[in-house]
């Protein structure tokens, strides 16, 4: 008797190690020690690489990107002397171009989820890192994953959550997030990402068309946003741990630049009414690393966010 309970007890230990690992391995991406609660990263539908990074891209000049109407939305990227525009036309169907700069890499990354668009230095701690679509969200936003060590990134953290690189930063690179026409005249020299990307996509189609005006959020959120649309674009920027988000239905009722304080730091808020956009500006007139993102998003990694209201 004493036997066979022996043995039923190792069984139950057996299927219940097996079961911890199920949970703890998704993707099969290891969430074991992850900084963020396994329950909490979720299957956002397609597996690893079902959506396809773009390891390759090749660029055009501005005067042959007739495939771009004025009011299409680009991320601009403006970097050691050279320009480059990436459609979110073809960012959304796959979110992630491994990119130089020059001899720098660089990650673009696009969440359609989350309407961020952010960009990265992408070297790791021993060479240069490629990035892939894990397939994974956290908080609707997307996880990247290096394929040097198979460590999941939160794109909005700006941070490794899982893997070797755990708990490690990627610099992040001023992005203009704004419409092909600005862009353009802004930077007629630029290079623009070509819709010849090595696979079969309907770049003229959006994958999440109408997403933009719905209040539906798809996902699970650890902190919901009240207080504005769930899809009101803001512009989230972080000094110092610090964080502030100035919405741009706020950001409409002033003049076009807005002088402001965070952390301590006197900065510029710049905003374009016509494009759509915003950035800021600090004290010696460098541009800082910011993102436009729909609201859910700020205030769902951002709880505790400062928020710019006009008077």
């Amino acid at each position: 008797m004493r036997k066979a309970q022996a043995i039923l007890a190792a069984l139950y230990t057996v299927m219940s190690i097996g079961a911890a690992a199920e949970t703890l391995t998704k993707n099969d991406f290891d969430l074991t020690d992850a900084l963020v609660s396994a329950d909490e990263v979720l299957p956002g539908g397609p597996p690893r690489d079902g959506i396809p990074a773009i390891d390759h891209p090749l660029f055009v000049s501005a005067t042959a990107a007739d495939f771009l109407a004025g009011d299409e939305r680009v991320l601009g990227v403006r970097r050691n002397g050279m320009k480059k525009a990436y459609p979110i036309s073809i960012m959304n169907w796959h979110e992630i171009v491994n990119d130089h700069i020059g001899n720098e890499p660089i990650a673009v990354t696009y969440c359609p989820l989350c309407g961020t668009g952010m960009a990265f230095v992408s070297e790791g701690t021993d060479g240069p890192l490629t990035f892939g679509v894990s397939g994974l969200l956290y908080n609707n936003d997307m996880l990247l994953y290096d394929r040097q060590t198979q460590s999941l990134w939160s794109q909005i953290m700006t941070q490794a959550i899982s893997g070797p690189h755990k708990g490690r930063r990627l610099a992040t690179i001023p992005v203009n997030h704004t419409t092909w026409s600005d862009w353009r005249q802004r930077h007629p020299e630029t290079l623009v990402l070509s819709q010849n990307t090595g696979f079969s996509r309907d770049y003229q189609r959006s994958p999440y068309a109408g997403y933009e005006a719905s209040r539906k959020v798809y996902f699970p959120m650890k902190f919901r946003a009240q207080g504005y649309h769930p899809k009101e674009p803001v512009l989230g920027l972080e000094i110092d741990n610090v964080y502030k988000a100035y919405p741009f239905s706020e950001l409409s009722k002033i003049a076009s630049i807005l002088p402001d304080q965070v952390a301590g730091k006197d900065i510029e808020v710049h905003f374009d009414s016509e494009h759509q956009t915003a950035k800021v500006i600090d004290e010696t007139g460098r541009e800082l690393a910011t993102v436009i993102a729909y609201w859910f998003a700020w205030y769902g990694f951002h709880p505790d966010t400062d928020i710019y209201r006009a008077k």
